[in-house]
């Protein structure tokens, strides 16, 4: 007799391993339904094992053997069906037992190019877009009354950084509103802040995003480090023009000698492009990791936005709740964290709106929940800088 390969292994009475080991039906005296059904389940499953790679396990399922042996089969109290396959009863059983085991026991097929469970976890509800709106709207920080939340946007031209300004607008205007390009000459430039209403009716909300020009590939498109670090510590005015030949100085037009907490940046978010990731070069990732180091030096916290993430993954591009279920995404993500020298933690993909005429619930989530991953590194700051009470409060 041929032995089998490999140490057999049983669970709920059914053999299977590396290829299983089938015998031909035997005659009993007293043979049961279900010996009958899992012989022919068996045979049928050794008879296909040809057209599977060798070393991979075979699984037997018993519901299957449950639902084949119920079909056709009626037996009176007291009576035994035999392994004669020219019996009535028998006919039935062996056909059901056929029919079953050629159906192949498969979970929901998942899109091509997607993970089987998220990475991420991540709800996709009315009620879940619902509370990221008010959490976002009703934020406040309690270090300064008054003081907005203000985040500086970051990265190369076009990577989205005005786009998702503008996306973010729309999420609480209601419908999709592009708001004109701050710029991206490399001779003259501004710097604007977006104030973020509330849906109408609502008081703005806590929140302020900052645009600047977009960092050039080799240079910095006439942004110099000490211009970005004017503007992060709040020297530079609304609205000020920047200039390659006019660096930010003591004696430009408006600059804050004394800024308040309310005039500085609270928070950085670089924003890169993911079709994009392997074409920026070496010393485009030196320059915004020593950007990173200054910044840090300044206690502001950083974070990163993936954009574009539809024109690297076709299923997103269709449903973006498979954002998190897209191993093309976490790759790139961290490619994205190689370049900027940061954890991927730090890192969330969105969706900007572009083309689109609608709101649609899902981009709202994967944006609001952006928004809210760059408050809370923004709230971090606040308490870093909150005044320590010297005592208890008398009251």
């Amino acid at each position: 007799m041929e032995k089998p390969f490999g140490k057999p292994a049983s669970i709920s009475g059914f053999s299977f391993g590396t290829r299983a080991l089938v015998t031909a039906p035997t005659t009993s005296s007293q043979p049961t339904v279900g010996t009958a059904a899992e012989d022919a389940v068996s045979a049928s499953i050794f008879a296909s094992s040809t057209e599977r790679e060798e070393n991979k396990p075979l699984f037997i399922f018993p519901e299957k053997i449950r639902i084949a042996a119920a079909v056709g089969i009626k037996q009176d109290q007291g009576s035994r069906c035999n392994h004669n396959p020219q019996s009535r009863s028998n006919r039935n059983l062996w056909r059901a037992v056929r029919r079953e085991s050629t159906k192949t026991v498969e979970k929901k097929p998942r899109a091509q190019g997607t993970l089987e469970s998220p990475w991420r976890d991540m709800e996709w509800t009315e009620e879940q877009r619902t509370s990221l709106m008010k959490t976002v709207s009703s934020y406040r920080q309690s270090c300064d009354e008054g003081t907005q939340a203000r985040v500086l946007l970051l990265g190369p031209v076009g990577s989205g950084k005005s786009s998702f300004v503008s996306s973010v607008q729309s999420v609480f205007n209601g419908r999709v509103t592009n708001r004109a390009m701050v710029g991206s000459s490399s001779t003259s430039f501004t710097k604007k802040s977006f104030n973020i209403h509330g849906q109408k009716g609502e008081d703005p909300t806590g929140l302020v995003l900052c645009d600047i020009v977009g960092l050039g590939g080799e240079e910095m498109a006439g942004l110099t480090l000490h211009d970005i670090l004017s503007v992060i510590k709040g020297h530079v005015p609304e609205g000020h023009k920047f200039s390659p030949d006019q660096p930010v100085r003591s004696e430009t037009v408006g600059y804050v000698k004394r800024p308040s907490l309310k005039d500085k940046i609270h928070c950085v978010a670089f924003v890169v492009d993911a079709s994009k990731i392997l074409t920026y070069s070496k010393r485009f990732s030196i320059t915004f990791q020593h950007l990173r180091e200054h910044i840090s030096d300044l206690g502001v916290h950083q974070v990163a936005l993936l954009t574009h993430i539809d024109k690297i993954c076709r299923e997103t591009a269709k449903d973006v709740t498979q954002v998190y279920k897209s191993h093309i995404i976490r790759d790139t993500m961290s490619k994205a964290g190689d370049l900027l020298g940061m954890s991927t933690s730090y890192i969330v993909p969105v969706k900007n709106y572009s083309s689109e005429l609608d709101l649609d619930q899902n981009t709202d989530v994967l944006l609001l929940s952006a928004v809210d991953h760059i408050l809370q590194y923004a709230d971090l700051y606040f308490q870093d800088n909150t005044p320590q009470d010297a005592g208890p409060k008398i009251i």
